[in-house]
């Protein structure tokens, strides 16, 4: 039978595994809330360890904590934000709406690590309680939308933005070097006039570099912190200046421009920025959606499909078909687009689940924004690094599909006008010819002329006059 130690709370003396960090509230919650799968991104529990350490080292400028103390309290919380305690931290998403749970896991983490280094025992709130020190000058419902904001923005910072950057350059680097490489453009799925592959590229590219500066545009609301606000937008409890320094000491210990929220009460009764991030995830996720989407049709064969591009092999068949290839990592891509589209309807219903003073769907948005940033990074990398930087050209079809294409006609149109042009195009589509063949049998222009008006290299921009 497990071993453990008995701490007691307001309600009475709790039963804790012994060599578990967490404390009476973290218990009981646990028999309250059960030990569901889903738990909170790791990003989010370590920024709880930044928001301690800060609010510790602001409590002792001020003068709220000792050094001792605040000491104490940064060395723990800072080996939660390290990493090294997460699987203390085992409650659910499924909980109040405040997260006032796990801030109070938090709070009994640190204090307990702290208590042990300077000698106390684990569950002994000595020298160190968890709400009086650890919790000191903060409430949930300022701490944990703190948090919210903190966990979103390093995570976008490390690990999305640099993801997205890497998938732009390299669409960039296929659009420069296939500028001049033609093939016939679709509208409405149908063949229609050519373009080159690099065209095709740099819009693919620019979609990314407009997600990157959306993400960006979000940045500054999300850098508003509303830590000092405490139970509601006041700032009962926590001393003056409080909100000034814990920034000053956030942004010191993260690298990111953290500044007081002038309004607490918008920062803690809505949480409108991290929707708008959402948002901003939910236009990339499209943006992803129809990048994977045309490369995986434009892949589609090898022998009965387009076969424009040549994606490159990942080791990966069918399980009935022999040697047979399929576009994964393309499909990987689209499917993490649904869900992050999925998510962003969550997190715009929990945004809108404000009442009064505090948002009491901070856990589910959160969950929701962290695991959209999440599933980008790791798709958009694994589809930027094993597909997009290995993908090649058949160039031999785009040539057939260049050659044969009837709408490459389209440019006589200011020369023998748009209702002869439909001649030949009806012609060469009813008896199998090429437009060119087609132009020529009805006599509109010879073969020599159809060859010096119609140069699909010179179809790919605007028309210099002759």
């Amino acid at each position: 039978m497990r071993e453990v130690r008995y701490e007691n709370d307001a309600f009475g003396p709790v039963a804790i595994p012994a060599d578990r960090y967490w404390g009476a509230q973290t218990q009981r919650a646990l028999e309250v809330f059960g030990n569901h799968g889903e738990r909170f991104a790791p990003g989010l529990i370590h920024a709880f360890g930044w928001q301690k350490v800060a609010a510790a080292r602001a409590n002792w400028r001020l003068g709220a904590l000792s050094e001792s103390i605040a000491q104490a309290i940064e060395d723990a919380a800072g080996q939660v934000a390290a990493g090294a305690f997460d699987e203390h931290f085992p409650l659910t998403v499924w909980q109040t709406g405040s997260g006032t749970q796990t801030n109070m896991n938090a709070n009994e983490v640190i204090a307990n690590l702290a208590n042990q280094a300077l000698g106390g025992k684990l569950g002994g709130k000595q020298p160190v309680h968890p709400n009086d020190h650890v919790n000191r000058s903060q409430s949930s419902n300022d701490s944990f939308p703190t948090v919210m904001h903190v966990a979103a923005a390093l995570q976008l910072r490390d690990h999305l933005r640099p993801a997205l950057i890497a998938l732009r350059d390299a669409l960039a680097d296929k659009a420069q070097g296939w500028q001049k490489v033609l093939k016939i453009g679709r509208t409405h799925l149908m063949d229609a006039v050519p373009m080159t592959q690099g065209q095709a590229f740099d819009a693919f590219s620019r979609q990314i570099g407009h997600g990157i500066a959306r993400i960006d545009g979000c940045l500054p609301r999300l850098r508003l912190l509303p830590q000092g606000g405490t139970a509601v937008g006041t700032g009962l409890n926590a001393p003056e200046g409080f909100d000034q320094a814990f920034c000053e000491e956030l942004s010191a210990l993260t690298g990111e421009p953290f500044v007081p929220n002038p309004s607490k009460f918008e920062g803690m009764g809505t949480h409108d920025a991290l929707v708008e991030v959402s948002g901003a995830l939910n236009v990339l996720a499209v943006s992803l959606s129809k990048i994977g989407n045309d490369i995986r049709l434009l892949g589609s064969g090898p022998r009965c499909g387009l076969a424009e591009l040549l994606l490159p092999d990942d080791g990966l068949t069918s399980s009935i078909m022999p040697g047979k290839r399929n576009p994964t990592l393309a499909e990987v891509l689209v499917q993490a687009a649904m869900q992050v589209m999925g998510n962003h309807t969550t997190v715009t219903l929990a945004g809108a689940s404000s009442a009064f003073e505090l948002n009491v769907a901070k856990p589910v948005l959160i969950h929701n924004v962290l695991q959209s940033i999440g599933v980008l990074a790791h798709c958009v990398g694994i589809f930027t690094e094993k597909l997009i930087k290995g993908l090649e050209l058949n160039h031999p079809q785009l040539a057939h599909n260049v050659e044969n294409a009837l709408l490459m006609a389209t440019v006589l149109n200011p020369v023998l006008g748009y209702d002869q042009v439909a001649q030949i195009t009806r012609k060469a589509a009813a008896e199998g010819l090429s437009p060119k063949a087609a132009a020529v049998a009805l006599g509109f222009v010879t073969a020599q002329e159809y060859e010096r008006l119609v140069q699909p290299e010179r179809m790919v921009g605007p028309q210099a006059s002759d």
